[in-house]
């Protein structure tokens, strides 16, 4: 009976998180299309540098420390869960035990790190609750963020209970049911826990091994179906985010090929026919279907650790510019549209769209956009310092998505701050933001 249950809840998670996790593929593929290729061998090196490595974290000892004290328990345990799934699948116990010295080696090792993982999770939440570090308490956190947060916390904390009390429970039966409880060695906190355990009942034991085995279990699969409404997605996401980042110097900005041409074609250079049109109605982003899948992967990588926030010299001003925010209202504008798409009424469809009969991303329009979410406030602030860019462990870029807006609100709608019209004049006479009599290349002609 147990056998089938766990195999039942098993196909079950499975069909759940397939389409939890195909919408969120499918809220990504929303962007339009960038191709990222090349540097294979830098991409890869980020990723075990960065990914795996947590490099960018350590630009901060104690936090780094102890994220990665649940990041290491996290890959390890891995092993441990593959173990469970196959135990429960075939009604087995510790079918890797057949490894000797070296399982006994494993299992060790992941208590001693599920043990670090424990103190790193209520330092977390001492962290977030009561010390209340600046940049944990920020106003985009208020409700659900902080929830979430606080939630996969005690997730953690439950996870490494089932752990101990699965373990400790078995390194007291291997003595008393050798038969089934198969010896594995010394356990360093399982035997610290002997003590204790060794007074109870065998039948009391053989219940508290069931029961932090199968919320072992209740919790991976909770975990599973949570994360895509979290952002804990990024221990799925930060890879492919890192793998594909834009590698260029910090300093680049993307370019943008209409006004490239149209710059071209009036000095009578060569144009790229491909890039160039004749009719531009809409420069920038004004919604997350004229970013890139690229942006949008961003957004549903950010773990709100606000480190690019807390590095923004626009924030750190009092301006309301918070990277962070822009990151999590992308995500949630992706994840409210993707959700109406699917929804397939035709109430989402352009007034004046060609083709009616099916909602796609090409004829959606629900009378809002990012800047329903996004303030014109916020995307002015931005010094374009890349602060923010430098400052995140996951290599998200969230000032290109404000450049995009920011190209939209002056290209497109011809609005912008007044105290910027006369740079804009300058650069239009002169070629220079400063307003001066005389051409910016002057001097060369000396």
């Amino acid at each position: 009976m147990a056998t089938f249950i766990f195999i039942l809840l098993l196909l079950l998670v499975g069909k759940f998180a397939f389409g939890s996790y195909k919408k969120i593929y499918d809220n990504i593929r929303l962007g339009k299309e960038e191709h990222i290729s090349g540097q294979e061998g830098e991409r890869w090196k980020n990723v075990f540098l960065i990914a795996f490595g947590q490099k960018k974290m350590f630009k901060n000892w104690i936090p780094a420390v102890l994220h990665f004290f649940i990041y290491a328990a996290f890959l390890l345990t891995q092993i441990e869960l593959i173990e469970i799934i196959i135990d429960g699948i075939f009604g087995t116990h510790r079918v890797f035990a057949f490894l000797g010295g070296f399982y006994t080696f494993i299992i060790g090792f992941i208590e001693v790190l599920s043990l670090l993982a424990l103190v790193a999770t209520f330092s977390f939440l001492y962290r977030r609750n009561i010390l209340r570090v600046p940049r944990l308490v920020k106003n985009e956190l208020n409700g659900w963020p902080k929830l979430d947060a606080n939630f996969i916390l005690l997730g953690e904390i439950l996870l490494v209970f089932g752990i101990f009390s699965m373990n400790g429970a078995d390194h007291v039966l291997q003595e008393r049911m050798p038969e089934k409880y198969h010896h594995i060695g010394f356990m360093p906190i399982s035997s610290l826990l002997s003590g204790f355990f060794s007074l109870l009942p065998t039948l009391v034991l053989v219940a508290i091994e069931r029961f932090g085995w199968w919320l072992h279990v209740l919790v991976v699969f909770g975990f599973i179906l949570y994360l895509p409404i979290s952002k804990h997605l990024h221990v799925f996401l930060s890879f492919p985010n890192i793998y594909f980042n834009r590698l260029k110097s910090r300093g680049e900005m993307s370019n943008m090929p209409e006004i490239m041409n149209e710059v071209k074609s009036m000095m009578g250079l060569a144009v790229d026919n491909q890039a160039y049109s004749e009719e531009i109605s809409k420069f920038g982003a004004s919604d997350v279907t004229d970013l890139s899948w690229k942006n949008i992967l961003d957004a549903y990588s950010c773990t709100e650790c606000g480190r690019c926030t807390a590095q923004c010299p626009a924030n750190l001003t009092g301006k309301k510019l918070s990277p962070r925010k822009i990151m999590m209202d992308v995500r949630d504008r992706a994840t409210a549209v993707g959700d109406k798409i699917r929804s397939g009424k035709s109430e989402y469809i352009k007034a004046d769209a060609s083709d009616k009969s099916v909602l796609t991303k090409q004829n959606f329009d629900d009378g809002s956009s990012l800047f329903n979410l996004i303030t014109k406030e916020e995307i002015r602030a931005c010094t374009t310092c890349n602060a923010c860019v430098e400052a995140c462990p996951v290599m998200i870029d969230p000032l290109d998505i404000i450049l995009q807006l920011r190209r939209y609100e002056v290209l497109t709608e011809s609005s912008t701050a007044e105290s910027w019209t006369p740079m804009f004049t300058s650069m239009e006479n002169q070629g220079s933001v400063w307003q001066v009599p005389q051409e910016r290349s002057a001097w060369a002609n000396e």
